[in-house]
């Protein structure tokens, strides 16, 4: 275990509860020793053309080539960027511009992640048509109402493959096939920024042109990130200048942050089979002890159809950052909603979008792991909440 503080538990001393691993997670020991290597050792600019610069760019190639393999993809459609926020975006404007003479249509989801839904507003600002894909309660894509939506002047498909939340896991495959077989010029992305390392995703055979990943959600530094482009693809650069990245992504590249980058997308598939049966089982404790809690909804969908590392629960009666704050008194961290939007009033889209009554939207929590978490973090975040519910519900009564 990498946490530091203490907490009890039994009469016995058990390290801080981290549970916010869908925000970010810490990097790992492996990312930490490169990110210091290329700091004060190897941090000459790869575009330099003396010893310096060529030790810096071959730690590039070296991550590019890594995470290729990882996706079975070639390096040369592995583009660096600053993390998810950056690639959707990319992926979005970037395609719309370049492709806008064939139609003006987009389609999404209606529980996309901000930095999917707020380029798509702007896109709508230039003009461009954007259509939203339903789902249900349990956050379910709706196929049917997608293949009615696949008109030809459709140009661009966008969706999560992993949502955010809830842990609602998007048919990639299957939406993949509607889109190239009813829109055969349109182009697919997928925001795989809570998917990638948590499943083996193929693009090419799968059928996804453009595929966003964020570092810092897969023990990588905050600030990185990559977009996986098809070869083939038409789309704009969103950056211009001295034309690194293949003259796709200007700018002198984070050679610390890429080289992280490689190392975890690296470590994250290794050992994965294991990693993801743990983080099922923890995920199903979890579940399991949520239920055997009076007044407490868990979202998403059941069983191991949702992804293996997220669990939303709303507890009656408590407002979420009460919760939130009352649970880290105990040292255990959690989130109330999507990182990404918490400073922002309005309400969960995702919750919105499953049609989750107000009562549960204001009282929702997300539990988040990684492969260092246990089953007794979970039995002691158990214990916690069967502790401190009854005491937070009797104050709101007052």
């Amino acid at each position: 275990m990498y946490f530091t503080m203490k907490v009890c538990y039994n009469g016995a001393t058990m390290s801080e509860i981290y549970f916010d691993n869908s925000s970010t997670t810490k990097p790992s020991k492996a990312v930490l020793e490169v990110v210091e290597k290329t700091m004060t050792e190897d941090y000459g600019n790869p575009s330099s053309m003396h010893k310096k610069g060529m030790d810096a760019e071959a730690y590039l190639k070296n991550a590019r080539r890594a995470i290729a393999d990882t996706l079975k993809a070639d390096p040369s459609e592995i583009y660096f960027t600053s993390g998810g926020t950056e690639s959707n975006n990319w992926a979005l404007i970037g395609t719309a511009l370049a492709n806008q003479r064939q139609g003006r249509k987009i389609l999404t989801t209606q529980m996309e992640h901000p930095a999917v839904a707020e380029p798509c507003a702007f896109l709508e600002k230039l003009g461009f048509e954007v259509g939203k894909i339903p789902v249900d309660e349990n956050g379910t894509l709706d196929l049917e109402t997608l293949e009615k939506m696949l008109t030809d002047d459709v140009i661009l498909v966008s969706t999560m493959y992993v949502n955010n939340e809830i842990g609602a896991v998007v048919p990639v495959e299957k939406v993949a096939k509607m889109v190239h077989s009813a829109c055969p010029h349109a182009f697919y992305h997928v925001d795989a920024i809570q998917a990638y390392g948590k499943y083996r995703i193929r693009p090419a055979r799968v059928g996804i042109d453009m595929l966003s990943v964020s570092g810092h959600k897969l023990h990588g530094p905050k600030g990185t990130g990559f977009l996986y482009v098809k070869n083939g693809v038409k789309m704009n650069p969103l950056i211009y200048g001295g034309g690194q990245n293949g003259g796709m992504r200007s700018g002198t590249e984070n050679v610390p942050g890429i080289a992280g980058l490689g190392i975890a997308a690296r470590e994250a598939y290794t050992d994965f089979d294991a990693k993801i049966d743990h983080l099922y089982d923890l995920k199903e404790h979890m579940i399991k002890g949520l239920m055997s809690i009076d007044d407490v909804v868990v979202h998403g969908m059941p069983g191991r159809e949702g992804a293996p590392h997220i669990v939303n629960a709303s507890f009656l009666g408590v407002g979420s950052e009460v919760l939130l704050h009352t649970l880290e008194s105990h040292d255990i961290y959690v989130s109330a909603g999507s990182a990404c939007s918490t400073h922002k009033r309005s309400g969960s889209p995702t919750l919105t979008a499953i049609h989750a009554p107000q009562e549960e939207m204001a009282s929702s929590v997300r539990f988040s792991f990684c492969e260092n978490n246990t089953v007794e973090e979970v039995d002691e975040t158990i214990r916690v909440l069967r502790e401190e519910l009854p005491r937070l519900r009797r104050y709101r009564a007052h």
